[in-house]
């Protein structure tokens, strides 16, 4: 069993590093931040040029052909970047889903537009009425058309299209594609921490879809997706986690009191410990993970768990431990420790929170 990358993934991981170091990545989220358009465009469209959306997406259809590894190094470097661009929802699930669900039409259609960032997809799952579980959906399929509500859909107001979760008229879990740009769906706007990550409510009255037929059911198919989402959303987390111990330690060498760096104070070194700790923990899992959807698939259920819930752990706490060293400024606007909470907060309420996720990491550990 290897646990580290190899020296071409390294490469990709520096590669996309350097980019985003040089082109002011802060500046960047705080200025999608101010305006709220919920994404960069002009770094969307680089990084679809880069290869950095079609990681996974086979050459036929426009993309690199590489494997989750790769997308793995990927995702933590935009999460240590906080990148404004919709690449969870876009990249880890409507792609993913289409990859893995999708008739080769569908997959002619929708993949090369997703691996050059014409398109944005999305994932709607969430409804209304506390948990949604595929045997609780209210979003039904009738005469081939969907009706129903769905909320907290990740970049729902920027996205071309959906992927959704629906009950067919025989009560069967069906998947399938929805375009957003008809009469049909109405879009709007959800309250969020975090403006670089928004989301919407989604309403269907009636709208066209295309099915999909996923080999596996479709609960089982819905499952395994949310576990390929929560990886690599785990790996942006422990990007996030990384840069705010760099930024905790930077500040605490240049910030001198009563004549000294605070750093070499024992009480920093203590938050900087634990923060180390946590996120050194989060890494584990999290290659754990990545050696699991690229070796060992029937580990992946527990392994997407302990990531998701380690990483959530180890962002939040990062976060706010980064504000606490830097002190009273770190609670000002002019600082960069409120961009990391922000998105720590935003990604740690995304697929649901990390109870949720403990619950389900004790059921797959006993059955």
């Amino acid at each position: 069993m290897n646990l580290d990358f190899s020296e071409e993934q390294k490469q990709l991981r520096d590669t996309v590093r350097a980019y985003l170091s040089d082109h002011a990545p802060m500046e960047r989220a705080r200025t999608v931040l101010e305006s709220g358009t919920g994404i960069d465009r002009e770094l969307w469209t680089v990084a679809g040029e880069m290869g950095w959306l079609g990681v996974t997406i086979p050459e036929a259809y426009g993309g690199c052909g590489f494997g989750s590894l790769e997308l793995a190094v990927v995702a933590e470097e935009l999460g240590r970047a906080i990148s404004p661009v919709p690449v969870s929802s876009s990249i880890y699930l409507a792609c993913e889903a289409i990859l893995r669900g999708g008739s080769e039409e569908q997959q002619e259609r929708y993949l090369p537009k997703l691996a050059s960032g014409e398109l944005i997809g999305t994932f709607a799952l969430a409804e209304a009425g506390g948990v949604t579980a595929p045997a609780t959906m209210q979003a039904t399929l009738r005469d081939g058309r969907l009706y129903g509500t769905k909320v907290n859909v990740p970049d729902g107001l920027i996205a071309d299209f959906a992927t959704f979760v629906a009950r067919d008229e025989s009560g069967e879990v069906c998947v399938g594609i929805v375009d957003f740009d008809q009469p049909a769906v109405s879009r709007h706007a959800l309250p969020v921490f975090d403006r670089t990550k928004p989301a919407a409510t989604v309403e269907f009255s009636g709208a066209s879809v295309d099915l999909m037929k996923p080999a596996a059911g479709g609960e089982d198919f819905v499952a395994d997706l949310l576990d390929h989402g929560v990886l690599f959303t785990a790996f942006e987390q422990l990007g996030g986690a990384q840069a705010c111990l760099e930024m905790a330690r930077d500040y605490s060498l240049e910030r001198f009191a009563f004549g000294r760096p605070i750093g070499s104070y024992q009480a920093m070194k203590h938050r900087m410990a634990d923060m180390f700790v946590k996120t050194e923990i989060a890494r584990s899992n999290c290659y754990y993970g990545a050696w699991a959807v690229s070796s060992a698939k029937e580990e992946m259920p527990i392994a997407a768990c302990v990531a998701r819930i380690s990483a959530s752990d180890a962002f939040e706490f990062c976060a706010q431990e980064n504000l606490h060293v830097h002190g009273g400024v770190g609670c000002t606007w002019e600082y960069d420790c409120h961009l990391y909470l922000r998105r720590a907060k935003a990604l740690e309420q995304s697929f649901g929170r990390s109870g949720g996720w403990k619950e389900r990491l004790a059921s797959r550990l006993l059955y």
